[in-house]
């Protein structure tokens, strides 16, 4: 066995009900004065204990899906003339993202406070989106020096955007069975975060406000995005960027609706990962497992309800068969790519 596997170096601390005094502390471990408070006002009530708690020197509330170039500009501005020396994210993978990308520039810590399953805060990946097209990179500027995860803060998610972000950090877990730098570490993360995963998300769509079950999900997504960080963006995450970019999608959802393609497309061709995550959903098969799931969430099932135009298909093919890896699983042509959409896209289940 050969291979080099590298971990990120991050704090991560679980702190159930004390957000406000555990980011506190974060922030004052790395002498921080003045904080650059991110947060949506969708996440005005969630984020108001935690800037009480800290010296906030500005609060940037425009946060946009997919962080358009301009967007990020702006936010890069605003730190400056704020003087801010840390900056404190609270919401989801959109928060988190432009967290980032102030951070690609100006190299300045951020303490990462997620309120959905979105996993950006546990990588070096960031995104940007121009022109109607996300570029991705990783840099180690961006990781977020410390995560602080608060149950709490997620039992009032919506219910169906608890379902898409779950099964958004699931895409995290299948994409790190055979990404383009997958090891046997990346895949031991990757099935114990589909366990979580499958378990912490059936809890919460019994009981939304489950702390038990939000736990769990938190648990799971972490890993699946620290394998992810490790392995990169394979087949499944090169589709939804395409497709985010080019046509404004909903993020965590398109991410839902075209998981079961991917792991149907590639789960032939990679039998020892489908074996693992079989395993981990405790089914005959990967998508059996991940089709029953599923069901009991009630999850997206068509691009087309989501945003995407019909037309679009013929538009995204090109660019997806050029950003899959070269070692993706299964072998990627512009029939088969076309093919996986037009079903994604009609929500006809996949083969």
């Amino acid at each position: 066995m050969k291979f080099v596997h590298e971990t990120l170096p991050q704090r991560v601390v679980f702190a159930s009900g004390e957000a406000p005094s555990a980011v506190a502390a974060e922030v004052e471990a790395l002498g921080g004065a003045k904080v650059m408070l991110i947060a949506s006002e969708r996440e005005a009530a969630l984020a108001a204990p935690i800037a009480a708690a800290v010296p906030v020197a500005l609060l940037h509330e425009e946060v946009v899906m997919h962080v358009p170039v301009e967007v990020a500009a702006r936010a890069r501005e605003a730190a400056a003339s704020c003087g801010a020396d840390v900056i404190v994210t609270v919401g989801g993978g959109s928060t988190t993202g432009l967290g980032k990308a102030v951070a690609l520039t100006t190299g300045l810590p951020v303490v990462a406070v997620p309120t959905t399953y979105a996993g950006s805060e546990a990588t070096d990946v960031w995104g940007l989106t121009e022109d109607g097209t996300k570029r991705t990179g990783a840099d180690p500027k961006v990781l977020p020096r410390s995560v602080v995860y608060d149950a709490c803060l997620l039992t009032t998610l919506p219910g169906e955007m608890a379902v898409s972000s779950g099964l958004n950090a699931l895409a995290h877990c299948v994409d790190s069975m055979w990404g383009p730098r997958a090891d046997p570490i990346d895949r031991a993360l990757a099935e114990e975060g589909i366990r979580g995963l499958a378990e912490g998300l059936q809890q919460v769509a019994d009981a939304p406000a489950s702390l038990e079950g939000i736990e769990k999900t938190l648990y799971g997504a972490y890993l699946a995005a620290v394998a992810f960080a490790s392995v990169g963006s394979g087949m499944h995450h090169k589709i939804c960027h395409v497709l985010g970019g080019m046509f404004d999608l909903p993020h965590a959802q398109t991410h839902a609706v075209v998981l079961p393609y991917v792991l149907a497309f590639n789960a032939p061709h990679a039998p020892e990962a489908e074996a693992r995550i079989a395993r981990a959903f405790g089914s005959a098969t990967a998508s059996d497992g991940l089709a029953a799931l599923r069901e009991v969430l009630g999850a997206p099932r068509a691009l087309k309800d989501h945003g995407m135009p019909a037309d679009g298909i013929a538009k995204a093919v090109g660019p997806i068969v050029k950003a899959v890896p070269a070692n993706n699983p299964a072998p990627v042509t512009p029939a088969s790519i076309t093919a996986l959409l037009q079903s994604a896209w009609s929500g006809q289940g996949p083969v």
